[in-house]
């Protein structure tokens, strides 16, 4: 039975194009941790495949079949399946609590479709990691070879660390120069000025010390817009449609026909005695 580095050889030059690049961070897909036989591994949902093949990213790739609408997306994506780059697994329980990677296992019938999962068998390019692994270890052999080194090599190390850390202690120097200046200034000439205010933005480096100074003045919050009124004479048709839904109707008090009274004041008359 051939192995699964002997299945992806043989691949044609195009589909190791694609895996490539699905595989790569510019394909943008959302990638999930799970458990397979006992491993972590990495998998991936048709969809988010689909996706990826039909985004701007994909048509700057080249070598590669156009990809124009989802049924072509999802006829190239299932032809590399049979190269085991990646297969289709059914998603079980957690491996121990809810946010755990899930249990997954491979499925007999190898079909994609856009709401399935499919499991990463290839590991895509290696050479960033085995060149990370060789300047740690370099890394490390100079480190403990120290005393090793000629002397020009270590005077020119003490005097970098000597920069470093005067550097390092300028900045925080800055730093609270600026901040015992601030609190002046506020007793002084409220609402005070900050040096450098562009310091701890994330910004650039030359963005952090431009401008020099500037007021303390607090950024104001955009307000709520106010609705405009309706103008006089308007229909509640309209008022309704300028006022978002909801209007007032005034009612005239000097009508006859006026339910409520026009003042809830007491009222003492005088009334003549029958007897005299």
């Amino acid at each position: 039975m051939a192995s699964k580095d002997d299945t992806q050889a043989k691949a044609p030059p195009e589909t190791r194009n694609i895996v490539q690049f699905l595989r790569s961070s510019k394909s943008g897909m959302k990638i999930r941790v799970g458990a397979l036989n006992g491993k972590r591994v990495d998998y991936f949902k048709g969809k988010s495949a689909v996706k990826a093949l039909l985004s701007p990213a994909y048509a700057k790739v080249k070598n590669v079949p156009k990809v124009t609408t989802e049924a072509e997306a999802e006829a190239i994506l299932q032809s590399s399946i049979q190269y085991a780059f990646y297969l289709r697994v059914d998603r079980g329980t957690p491996t121990g609590s809810s946010t755990s990677p899930r249990h997954v296992t491979v499925v007999p019938q190898q079909q994609f479709a856009q709401d399935a999962y499919f499991v990463w068998l290839y590991e895509g390019s290696q050479w960033t990691t085995y060149a990370g692994g060789l300047l740690m270890v370099a890394l490390m052999l100079a480190a403990v070879m120290f005393p090793l080194w000629p002397p020009v090599m270590r005077l020119g190390v003490w005097y970098l660390s000597i920069a470093m850390l005067g550097l390092l202690g300028a900045f925080f120097g800055l730093a609270i120069i600026r901040l015992i200046i601030y609190i002046i200034t506020v007793v002084i000439a409220s609402p005070g000025i900050w040096i450098f205010p562009q310091l701890f933005a994330d910004v650039g480096v030359i963005e952090s010390f431009v401008p020099l100074w500037e007021w303390d003045v607090p950024k104001k919050k955009a307000g709520k817009k106010k609705k405009a009124k309706a103008p006089a004479g308007a229909s509640p048709e309209e008022q309704l449609a300028n006022n978002g839904g909801a209007f007032i109707e005034e009612v005239g008090d000097g009508s006859p026909e006026q339910s409520h009274p026009e003042s809830r004041s007491a009222r003492v008359e005088e009334v003549p005695d029958v007897d005299s």
